[in-house]
């Protein structure tokens, strides 16, 4: 999606307040006991109540309100009566559809308590997303994006999965430009172009470049696995940077 004006901005902040929000709740009441089901209940009633509808839910007919993923899975986990523990790495991925526009975001979550190890991957997994996201400018090479998470991963000893990518969203959960490299992609050559609506969304992981799905269809895994975390905005691109509209204020 191109945004063209600013009310359509503003209907673009509505959707990613909505999914901020939820994403934060959901992270709140993470706690050993409860189940992945009841989290998306949450997920699923605070949807509700503010007017939004499920993405995966309204486009791919995803068996669930939202994406939660305990270790060693790492995306497109489907909500059950599977209990979180203590020590568990959970990804929980949040988009909707408000008022027509799409929004996604998503974020890595370590149960206490837990090791310096993983502390440091959750930490290092949101520096990966902003180093990203300061690298989009309009008018800017979309292989910026990228190239500087790769340049952050490379300096601190991380590998990245590279069989899952960035996206176009808005109008649509999924859209053009599809598959944008969290990587350093030599083959990369298109622009990014004023009021472009994308996601950035790396994994960062401490060894796997690549993820299978298990055999349910959805749920996503490093064959070895390998600690991974995925932190993820929408943002739109202007020329004086990139404006982030899944923060929860």
């Amino acid at each position: 999606m191109t945004i063209g004006s600013e009310e359509e901005l503003e209907k673009l902040k509505v959707a990613g307040r909505v999914v901020a929000r939820t994403l934060a709740a959901m992270g709140k009441a993470l706690e050993p006991g409860i189940t992945t089901r009841e989290l998306d209940q949450l997920g699923r009633r605070m949807l509700e109540e503010a007017g939004a509808r499920s993405a995966p839910e309204l486009t791919y007919s995803f068996p669930g309100a939202t994406c939660i993923s305990i270790g060693p899975d790492v995306a497109h986990g489907i909500p059950d009566d599977r209990k979180v523990a203590a020590g568990d790495l959970i990804n929980i991925d949040v988009s909707a559809e408000v008022d027509g526009f799409f929004a996604d975001t998503g974020a890595s979550f370590a149960v206490p308590p837990t090791t310096p190890k993983v502390e440091r991957l959750c930490r290092d997994g949101r520096r990966a997303l902003w180093s990203g996201i300061r690298a989009v400018r309009a008018g800017g090479e979309l292989a910026a994006v990228g190239r500087s998470i790769q340049q952050f991963a490379d300096r601190n000893g991380y590998t990245l999965v590279r069989n899952l990518a960035s996206h176009g969203v808005g109008s649509a959960l999924h859209e053009e430009p599809t598959e944008i490299a969290t990587w350093h992609d030599k083959s990369e050559r298109r622009r990014i172009h004023d009021g472009l609506v994308f996601t950035i969304e790396p994994f960062l992981s401490l060894g796997a470049d690549w993820v299978e799905e298990t055999g349910d269809g959805w749920t996503l895994r490093p064959p070895a696995g390998q600690p991974t975390v995925q932190y993820e905005h929408t943002l739109v691109a202007t020329p004086r940077g990139p404006v982030v509209v899944t923060l929860a204020d």
